[in-house]
Parts: C-alpha cells; sequence; structure tokens
C-alpha cells in the first residue's frame, strides 16, 4: 500500500499486517534538468514497483526520499530515517535505488535494493525474492532465538 492510502482509523487494525515499509531513493542533486530529474525517479520506481505489486497486504510505500547524494552526512540523515521507521512501529525498512551504489550498507535498512551497474534494469522475480528471504530469515532468527516461540 501507499502512505496516501492509509488513514487514521484504519492503521490501528491494518499496522499490524503491514510490517515492511519501503522507501524510494531518487538519488537527485539538484543539478539534473528535469527530464533527467524524471529519469532519475522512473529508475528508482521500476526497482520499487515488483514489491509493490507482489506484497501489497505487507508493506507500505512510503514518500520518496528525492534528493539524496549519498555523502556521510545524507547518509546519517537516512539512517536515522530508518530508526524512526522502526520506532514507528515497522519491522522491517527496505530502501529502493534506481543508481548503483547510491544507497551503502551502513544506511541502516534490513535490506537495500538497487542496480548493479548503470542502466541496470530489475529482474523482478529476484527483487521479490529478496525481500521474501529478508522475511525468512528474520523469521528463522526469531525461531533460534526462542525455538518455543514464547517473547
Amino acid at each position: 500500500m501507499k502512505f496516501s492510502e492509509l488513514d487514521e482509523a484504519g492503521w490501528p487494525n491494518l499496522q499490524p499486517y503491514l510490517d515492511t515499509c519501503l522507501l524510494p531513493v531518487s538519488g537527485l542533486t539538484g543539478s539534473e534538468a528535469p527530464h533527467e530529474m524524471a529519469d532519475r525517479a522512473a529508475d528508482a520506481g521500476a526497482w520499487l514497483a515488483p514489491l509493490e505489486q507482489a506484497f501489497r497486504g505487507r508493506t507500505v510505500t512510503l514518500p520518496a526520499l528525492h534528493y539524496y547524494d549519498g555523502g556521510a552526512e545524507a547518509a546519517e540523515k537516512l539512517n536515522a530515517l530508518c530508526r524512526s521507521f522502526r520506532a514507528a512501529g515497522f519491522r522491517h525498512v527496505v530502501l529502493v535505488g534506481g543508481r548503483p551504489g547510491l544507497i551503502g550498507e551502513d544506511a541502516g535498512a534490513d535490506l537495500v535494493l538497487e542496480p548493479q551497474a548503470e542502466g541496470g534494469v530489475p529482474d523482478p522475480d529476484a527483487v521479490r525474492q529478496a525481500l521474501v528471504e529478508l522475511w525468512r530469515n528474520a523469521d528463522k532468527a526469531r525461531m533460534t532465538a526462542d525455538p518455543a516461540g514464547r517473547a
């Protein structure tokens, strides 16, 4: 679901099921021409679309972070955002970018999805599988921590 589809009255009932937030990161710097801005946003959207389509009942797509240069200061702000999303109740944070190497491994997310090389096109099955693996591994880790399922 997109954040704009949720309202105050419905959120408490849906929150237990919508445990994963998706944050598109466009990687704009402000120096791009409008058509380049549109292309960068579309590139991130191409990596986001397979997740939105397949996992509508478990994910919430947040408003995109368009202006992000990947520098140390921006990365710390992104890390703080990830912490905030968890504090707001999301169990998993997934960052989705359309440019290779834009989002660092230390971004504070559970999963980063972006192309390996410039112009890389997402394989929808592989993108979806990456999120399924995240969930599967998180469930395994929880079971390992307490095999009886006690909190």
